[in-house]
């Protein structure tokens, strides 16, 4: 089982990080949330909008000459400005609710990352580091 943890910014607004079950960290929050819980309603989102993805094939390669179009949502998988592999996950709304950590040297290893995170995803524990100790 995954592991969302929130997290506050230095401006008070709130963000999270997705974390596979070996504690690596596989996808961060594409935006900030100005509340916490419009913060866990974006987790909610990825743990949903992932799963579908993988079951219906909604994995839109751009690094292709010529991609096959998907729609939302989808993961979206694209060249950094490193020229590493990334993916984004693209919500129902057209909007990018996450997005990879860092940068992967082959495909393989971008599409085993989409895959963790719809596995890792779907039951993750939620850790609220905002909490006072």
């Amino acid at each position: 089982m995954g592991k969302f943890v929130i997290k506050k910014t230095p401006t008070g607004a709130f963000n999270f990080s997705l974390y596979a079950v070996n504690r690596e960290k596989i996808a961060v929050s594409s935006q900030v949330y100005s509340t916490k819980a419009a913060c866990k309603k974006g987790m909610e989102s990825i743990g949903k909008n992932a799963a579908k993805c993988i079951a219906e094939d909604r994995v839109e390669d751009q690094t292709l000459k010529n991609p096959t179009s998907k729609t939302c949502p989808k993961f979206e998988i694209y060249f950094d400005k490193a020229g590493l592999y990334r993916y984004r996950l693209i919500a129902t709304n057209g909007e990018s609710i996450a997005m990879s950590e860092e940068g992967y040297k082959s495909k393989s290893g971008v599409v085993n990352g989409i895959k963790s995170v719809a596995t890792n995803a779907a039951d993750a524990e939620i850790v609220d580091e905002t909490l006072e100790k």
